[in-house]
């Protein structure tokens, strides 16, 4: 668990770390909160250390939701323009992105939580940019739909709020992430934001400066870890270190390497399923940049290179988009909350603000559930 604490210096569009706390995240489990008590003393616990950090009281938060909960679906809607002269206004923009939404399927137990419209038609042919003042009959639109388990979201913020604070909105990982580790060049061109967590890999993928995918995968460095236990037939504990490179150079170099690169071509072979399904597979100009504590792995990116056909890079500061954030890539969520409650995306996308427009209503949505 993972809190940063920012404030916005004056004229300036890059928030200031005042604190970073870790502890860690009891009562989860692959992203799902399987004990809400624990999960809130994790919470209680973190807050007062920042706390006693910035030595002042903390009330509002932002947070992130990543693990198994999430998924992103994709979505069309028409509908004919209302006025009679013909022209598009914001209530046909809001019309069609409604109908996109009523023709999802599959949502039962699952909330939306970000609707970003990808791109329109107008008459059948698609249009640049936002479509208000133009003229024509019928309005289509490709909209992306990224959704978490509602089960997961009201035990979220329940223990945030079990642990006295106040969720002003929840933003999924991925995209959080990305507002720090992306460029907007790469975010144009096309790119896979890799998170190789413990317990699962998160990707997103941007082109023309909007996320088209989000998915999430039931695998992470700790079945990495567990595969050196098993094939060296060493302890959880010291596996580990083997992995982090800590051993000393005691284990035979060869035998770790077709252990380590058994399980993360998996892994690629996982994401490269879901780009050539987007048929985005080989054809990201970007590539794929690799974060989280999996990313770290010695020799990944170039076996992320050769299973993906894409340039790969491992994220290191310099990389960032921004000239303050903290240097541990682990950070990357969580100070990329404080750039979207600023709401500092450094694109300015219409998607992404459309998300920070919509803030609170979920939570009307979520309490309207509650006893």
């Amino acid at each position: 668990m993972r809190i940063a604490v920012c404030e916005l210096d004056a004229g300036n569009k890059t928030p200031r770390v005042l604190a970073l706390i870790k502890k860690e995240s009891r009562g989860l489990r692959r992203g799902y909160v399987v004990n809400i008590d624990e999960t809130t003393e994790s919470i209680r616990e973190a807050v007062a250390e920042a706390e006693r950090t910035v030595k002042q009281r903390l009330r509002n938060v932002f947070l992130a939701v990543g693990g198994a909960p999430l998924s992103s679906r994709l979505s069309d809607g028409q509908v004919i323009v209302s006025r009679a002269d013909s022209e598009i206004t914001d209530h046909d923009v809001a019309r069609v992105i409604e109908a996109s939404e009523a023709n999802l399927t599959d949502l039962a137990n699952k909330k939306i939580l970000h609707t970003i419209p990808l791109f329109y038609k107008l008459d059948g042919q698609k249009i640049i940019g936002r479509p208000e003042g133009l003229k024509g009959n019928k309005l289509e639109v490709k909209t992306l739909f990224i959704t978490c388990l509602i089960q997961h979201l009201n035990n979220l913020i329940r223990a945030a709020e079990a642990a006295g604070l106040v969720v002003d909105d929840i933003v999924a990982a991925p995209l959080a992430a990305s507002l720090v580790a992306l460029t907007p060049a790469q975010k144009a061109a096309g790119v896979v934001l890799t998170n190789i967590g413990a317990q699962t890999t998160s990707i997103i993928v941007f082109e023309e400066g909007l996320p088209l995918s989000l998915q999430v995968f039931p695998i992470g460095s700790t079945d990495i870890t567990n595969d050196i236990a098993l094939g060296l037939r060493v302890p959880i504990e010291e596996a580990e270190k083997i992995k982090l490179g800590q051993d000393g150079g005691l284990v035979l170099k060869k035998k770790l390497e077709e252990i380590v690169e058994a399980r993360l071509s998996d892994m690629f072979e996982l994401i490269d399923n879901h780009l050539k399904k987007m048929g985005r597979a080989g054809l990201l100009p970007a590539g794929i940049v690799l974060t989280g504590g999996g990313g770290q792995i010695e020799g990944i990116d170039k076996l992320a290179r050769a299973n993906l056909r894409l340039p790969a890079r491992i994220l290191t500061t310099e990389a960032t988009a921004t000239t303050r954030p903290p240097k541990d890539s682990a950070w990357l969520v969580a100070y990329g909350l404080t750039m979207f409650g600023y709401n500092l995306d450094p694109e300015e996308s219409y998607g992404l603000k459309l998300i920070s427009r919509g803030k609170h209503k979920f939570f009307r949505w979520l309490r309207e559930l509650w006893p």
